[in-house]
């Protein structure tokens, strides 16, 4: 008579369509974990093994309650929510009903498992929340009270959250950040020949790149032996002014897509990059280098856009 079978730990992603959310549903089903992948809009293409998605909208708290109820999960990574500075001066309420609300609903309907083990995905752009609190736009305001939300009802109800607040994510996916917007201008430049020109806001800010590949293994190692209340920085402790990264990229490609550069005054001033102590300790580095990164991220554009690889 054969034994009981083993549960295999079930993860519950949000965002699982987006370009975080895709990296890491294909990582945790790799770590034979049972994926409960959370979309928006059911994908046309059938799931890959163990990944099972789950069709719901993040502000529907009745239903989401109902999914977490069935799928009883033993951890959850919250990647939901919006992330362009620009689209939100254009729908601020958007921006403060998607990245705030979602984040409540998912924590109070994870208190049925209290040995749920939850890390929310924030941002490292951020403003701390003592007067004056004056965030610089609507998506700061978002995620800072998305930060405050997370760990102030993670601690009045005792539940086991880690706030990761990643950099500037890149690789091969359907990303909206600065590399993929340059990869894409390439890739459209090499096929198409004349195009509008690619604007860059500064030649000299500095802004630390992280592989998105690199990221899911830091969130999978705070799921797993994280400390919770914790708020981490999941950075690459290395800063770039944009103007290497165009370089490299333009270098990589073999071609000079045409570019503008913005003025230096006014320019965004560059975050402060912190070594990240608490996922040094639990034994995390990058591993990825930022051109292999880059390499990835123009060859993912340039098959999206039909052209060459």
């Amino acid at each position: 008579m054969d034994g009981p079978t083993s549960r295999k730990p079930v993860i519950l992603i949000t965002g699982a369509s987006g370009f975080t959310g895709s990296h890491a549903c294909r990582y945790f089903a790799e770590q034979d974990m049972q994926v409960a992948a959370v979309v928006r809009n059911l994908p046309a293409e059938a799931a890959p093994d163990g990944i099972r998605y789950y069709e719901c909208d993040l502000l529907d708290k009745t239903k989401l309650r109902e999914l977490i109820q069935t799928v009883a999960p033993d951890f959850a990574l919250h990647l939901g929510g919006k992330n362009s500075v620009p689209e939100s001066w254009e729908n601020p309420l958007m921006y403060l009903e998607t990245n705030v609300l979602p984040t409540i609903y998912l924590l109070d309907s994870l208190r049925s498992f209290p040995s749920c083990r939850i890390v929310i995905a924030g941002s490292m752009l951020v403003s701390p929340l003592t007067p004056p609190f004056q965030p610089p736009h609507p998506y700061n305001l978002s995620k800072s009270l998305q930060k405050a939300a997370a760990l102030s009802w993670a601690g009045l109800f005792g539940q086991n959250v880690i706030l990761a607040e990643p950099s500037n994510l890149i690789g091969p996916g359907p990303s909206t950040g600065f590399c993929a917007l340059l990869a894409r201008h390439i890739a459209a430049y090499e096929l198409e020949g004349k195009i509008e020109t690619f604007k860059v806001s500064s030649r000299t800010a500095l802004r630390d790149f992280l592989d998105v590949r690199d990221a899911v293994k830091a969130y999978d190692l705070l799921l797993k032996k994280g400390t919770p209340g914790q708020t981490v920085r999941v950075t690459s402790g290395t800063s770039h002014t944009l103007e290497e990264i165009v370089a490299t990229m333009m270098s990589i490609a073999g071609s000079m897509a045409p570019l503008e550069w913005g003025k230096e005054e006014g320019a965004f001033a560059p975050l402060a990059v912190q070594p990240c102590e608490p996922l040094a300790a639990l034994g995390w580095k990058p591993e990825i280098p930022l051109e292999t990164s880059l390499r990835d991220v123009l060859e993912y554009c340039r098959l999206q856009k039909g052209g060459r690889t």
